[in-house]
């Protein structure tokens, strides 16, 4: 029996991006497996029904039509409790779940039941790179926020020589220099702009200076495992902040992006620290959607502090639709060869290395340590 894919149209606010790109269904298709589209599902993605058609999928406009026999659902956003019960029990879904926000869905998973992978949890190890959706998301995320940047600062990043004199560069500074920063800092300096980067990560040095920034140093080490880092200790948390107070306040432009998976975001830049810069300087938080880097961000908004613009961005990728979908979908491709072997059939062993730590839900228990423990009541 062939595997037969649904790709639904995304149903959360503000969301623009889909699963599934003509050029991957298109792949799909040739490989034996069934792709069924639900129509209009790429149209905010610049994808349309048409383009699919021509790839081998099939146009569904019936929602019950798409999840009949659908053995895998692929999702960009985490599946809504609505949205499980529309899908067929045992069903596979592969998305991002958010599980500190989705518990509602996870529950009507697990009661459903339906199998479920979370994107976001999969191994950071060199095999599952192809299907890593944070680090192709993160690019898009950190290209966009020197965009929204640029549009905000009233200073030209670029030096320009010019009849009315010397235009001096804009001195941007990334906090943080993952996947996420140095697409920033590369961003930042193909604009012309003076760029520092900080990272408590001894490594992430060596990747700042490559792109021609300047990394500021501390002695600290910070590097934790699967490629985060570690929390600081008090004195280093101290010494730290001297130090990114000082480039805060003497930065035209500044973009956090500091992120622990399932914590709050870490204060970076106190409400003290933004009173100090100049006016018409320019924070972008990336961490705005986890309560934020810097303590006069609001997500989701637009903030004048001391005369200094604070921007709260979410979902960053979804601004950047057609590219954004096409490497998530490339990711997904990639994570389809685990749960599709070459004969054609679904396997129902996730022992792999890289399905057991995705592994969210199935057989109506969740397989998540931190989700099942939120569920329970306690922390994760």
């Amino acid at each position: 029996m062939t595997v037969a894919i649904a790709v639904p149209r995304e149903v959360a606010t503000g969301e623009k991006r889909v699963a599934m790109v003509p050029e991957v269904a298109g792949r799909l298709v040739k490989s034996g497996l069934e792709v069924r589209v639900q129509a209009g599902a790429g149209e905010q993605a610049f994808y349309p029904d048409a383009a699919y058609t021509t790839a081998g999928a099939k146009i569904v406009a019936d929602t019950a039509a798409l999840y009949s026999g659908a053995s895998i659902v692929l999702k960009v956003q985490p599946p809504t409790p609505e949205e499980v019960g529309r899908i067929d029990p045992r069903s596979i879904v592969v998305s991002y779940m958010n599980p500190t926000r989705n518990l509602d869905g996870i529950r009507a998973m697990a009661a459903r039941p339906v199998t479920g992978f979370a994107m976001e949890l999969l191994p950071r190890i060199t095999r599952a790179q192809s299907m890593d959706a944070l680090s192709s998301q993160a690019t898009v995320a950190g290209y966009r926020t020197v965009l929204l940047a640029a549009g905000e600062t009233p200073r030209l990043f670029p030096m320009l020589t010019t009849a009315a004199g010397t235009i001096r560069p804009a001195k941007v500074l990334i906090l943080g220099a993952g996947v996420a920063g140095l697409m920033a800092i590369a961003t930042a300096k193909r604009l012309g702009a003076i760029v520092e980067g900080y990272d408590v990560r001894r490594a992430a040095g060596e990747q700042v200076r490559s792109l021609g920034a300047k990394f500021l140093e501390l002695p600290i080490n910070a590097e934790g495992t699967g490629g985060y880092a570690r929390e600081l200790t008090p004195e280093e948390k101290a010494m730290e902040k001297a130090m990114v107070d000082k480039a805060v306040s003497e930065a035209d432009v500044v973009i956090t992006t500091a992120n622990i998976p399932g914590r709050k975001a870490p204060v970076l830049i106190a409400k003290d620290v933004v009173a100090k810069m100049r006016p018409g300087s320019v924070i972008v938080d990336m961490a705005a959607e986890s309560g934020g880097n810097c303590e006069a961000t609001r997500a989701g908004e637009r903030v004048i502090d001391h005369g200094v613009v604070v921007l709260g961005p979410l979902n960053l990728p979804s601004a950047l639709p057609y590219h954004s979908s096409e490497m998530y979908a490339k990711n997904l491709q990639s994570f389809l060869t685990l749960l599709v072997g070459k004969d054609g059939k679904l396997t129902d062993n996730f022992s792999d290395e890289i399905l057991a730590g995705s592994l969210m839900v199935t057989g109506g228990e969740v397989k998540h340590a931190p989700t099942k423990a939120l569920l329970a009541g306690g922390k994760p």
